[in-house]
């Protein structure tokens, strides 16, 4: 096939497995979605004892059928971009591994095949497809308030992973000699982390009054723990929230990423340019 020729077939390929502006995009995507709802609900549909004895061969067949579309829609993928492994590296191309991978493992280990609930992390495509991209940018706000946050963040953590060890150690100096759910330190801090996240699994409680004293004290705690990461995500959602862009559904065709604003010549991510 000449180059010419085979460069217009990828730019053609590449139009209706990226793009969701068009009609043939948009009908490749909504039947990729139902694929991926549809193999989902097999995968949840065979661990149900009863129906994995009585149907076990259709579930196994459906399987390597969903599995083996989905691998060529892969390679397709690979094919049209001008960087494959730019894709292949990506959030998408990885999770578009990882959604077929685990029919092949299972063929050498068993049970992998469940696994394949990974693929319903593809229905994040929903959002391009449905021309929700003002989604994107919310969740693209979110991503970098996460990012912007992450410093505090750790020192957050560092700070009551310190606490959850002091707590729980002078637990088990209250309750280790009368409370055998007390046995360890390691089994008090299980405790102090299950009370101050306010889980209270229920499994270990305090017998003597000054460790329901203490323990009423980490409740009242957890609820301002809580608050704090909730606050240093929210202050730096709030400074992004000014810089927000209309972004449209184009994948670049270079690194496969989306996210470009109405107006972007380049990609953002690898500088290339987009048309």
């Amino acid at each position: 096939m000449p180059v010419a020729q085979r460069n217009k077939l990828k730019e053609k390929i590449h139009e209706v497995i990226f793009e969701a502006d068009t009609p043939m995009g948009k009908a490749f995507d909504v039947a990729l979605l139902i694929l991926i709802i549809a193999s989902v609900l097999v995968v949840v549909l065979e661990s149900v004892h009863n129906l994995q004895t009585r149907y076990s061969s259709f579930f196994y067949a459906l399987e390597w059928g969903f599995t083996i579309v989905f691998t060529i829609e892969y390679i397709l993928r690979l094919y049209c971009v001008y960087r494959p492994m730019k894709y292949a590296v990506s959030f998408f191309g990885i999770i578009d591994l990882l959604a077929i991978l685990p029919t092949y493992i299972s063929l050498f280990i068993y049970g992998t095949q469940y696994l394949l609930v990974i693929r319903g992390l593809r229905l994040l495509r929903v959002f391009r497809i449905f021309k929700l991209g003002h989604f994107l940018a919310e969740a693209d706000t979110i991503v970098k308030a996460l990012r912007a946050s992450r410093a505090k963040i750790t020192v957050f953590l560092t700070f009551v992973l310190l606490l959850v060890i002091v707590i729980g150690s002078v637990m088990y100096l209250v309750e280790g000699g009368q409370n055998e759910g007390f046995s360890s330190i390691p089994r008090a801090i299980y405790w102090t982390i299950v009370t101050l996240t306010t889980v209270g699994y229920g499994d270990i409680t305090p017998v003597t009054e000054l460790g329901q004293f203490l323990s009423a004290f980490i409740m009242i705690l957890g609820y301002a723990i809580i608050a704090v990461p909730t606050g240093i995500v929210s202050a730096e959602m709030v400074a992004d929230m000014k810089g927000i862009a209309r972004n449209n559904t184009q994948a670049c065709r270079y690194c496969g990423r989306e996210g470009h604003a109405d107006d972007a010549v380049y990609c953002k991510y690898c500088g290339e340019r987009l048309n």
